[in-house]
């Protein structure tokens, strides 16, 4: 069984007691401007009771499409916005599990799920909050390859120890399955003086990951590519806080990545194409999957391996006609617009493997 650390505790302090609401926040990191956010996923917050979302964290919008009937688990969960956007797109045949450790978050979550019930029309609840470590999800009862997609608005940051997170999501999800998350990255390593710092780590800052480790975490768990979807560089707007940890820019970016087991760590060409059929509900006209393919539909696309692999060995193969198979290999492929290659001009990578 995982057991608190100081670090945990410190967060339920700051996230039960100091913070009553999104507007004690002292910076923007933990903020998420919802008129980025989709129209569909804008409609459906019009439903969730107000008391959830005044005192809802997030910095992003990280709800993929596609999961009419699909089993969710939502890590860090909070007062359960996310969870709830999630339970009206899986539908009543579908399941969202959220999991938080801060008691007060938990209560408001709770205290909803009968009445977003009744709003949604449903007969029976399709949510369940479970109180516990995103570190130890086997003893909150998600049992291996059980999960269809892995969502988390700006939480993992906050772990301690995220090696063991990502194990955990490799763990749970189910072959083909997804994460898909939102979090705040840097684009250096946070010096270590600074991640004791309860405001600093509170804020979401202490605890980012260098985009570069991030990478080399993941590869290490078996996830050889994952892909960024978007990124916005994040303003501290704190005079106090910018005096101390200034030296470090920050960025709010939504990324994913999929449990498949024949990802390569370079985007090779099989010379395989894609094609979008355009029925991917809210996107009748073209899918970003990443920030540099965007499939437009009916429009027939060259892709690497990974990304064939990514639209059709997963829940989105409905979506997608491939053609070509890996029989015949035609060296490296050209995956990146040159824009995007390696790094961009503010010195981040873009991505996994089509970077």
């Amino acid at each position: 069984m995982y057991g608190s650390s100081p670090t945990h505790e410190q967060l339920k302090e700051y996230y039960g007691r100091v913070l009553a609401g999104s507007k004690d926040l002292k910076t923007n990191a933990c903020c998420c401007d919802e008129d980025a956010m989709p129209r569909h996923i804008r409609d459906i917050l019009k439903e969730i009771d107000s008391e959830i979302i005044e005192r809802f964290f997030g910095c992003g919008s990280p709800i993929p499409p596609a999961l009419e009937g699909c089993t969710v688990l939502d890590l860090g969960c909070g007062t359960g916005r996310d969870v709830y956007v999630a339970a009206r797109l899986v539908g009543e045949n579908g399941y969202v599990i959220g999991v938080d450790m801060t008691d007060e978050q938990l209560a408001i979550a709770r205290k909803h799920m009968d009445s977003q019930t009744k709003r949604f029309g449903y007969a029976k609840v399709n949510v369940d909050f479970r109180q516990g470590y995103i570190e130890d999800l086997k003893n909150l009862g998600v049992a291996d390859n059980s999960v269809d997609v892995v969502i988390s608005n700006c939480v993992l940051n906050l772990s301690p120890d995220k090696r063991t997170v990502f194990g955990e999501i490799l763990r749970v999800l189910k072959p083909g399955g997804e994460l898909y998350f939102a979090d705040i990255f840097s684009t250096r390593r946070v010096p270590e003086q600074l991640k004791d710092d309860p405001v600093l780590h509170g804020e979401c800052l202490a605890g980012a990951m260098y985009i570069e480790d991030f990478r080399r975490l993941l590869r290490e768990l078996g996830y050889a590519d994952f892909r960024v979807c978007a990124r916005t560089r994040v303003s501290i707007n704190n005079h106090g806080i910018e005096q101390k940890i200034g030296m470090v820019d920050f960025f709010s970016m939504t990324i994913r990545a999929f449990k498949l087991p024949e990802l390569e760590d370079l985007c090779e060409d099989y010379g395989q194409v894609a094609i979008y059929n355009g029925s991917l509900p809210g996107h009748p006209h073209f899918y970003d999957l990443d920030d540099h393919h965007r499939f437009v539909s009916g429009k027939p696309m060259l892709v690497c391996g990974n990304t064939a692999s990514m639209l059709q060995d997963t829940r989105y193969a409905a979506y997608f006609t491939i053609t070509g198979d890996r029989s015949v290999h035609y060296g490296a492929f050209d995956c990146a617009p040159a824009s995007l290659k390696a790094h961009d001009r503010e010195g981040n990578c873009s991505g996994g493997a089509c970077c």
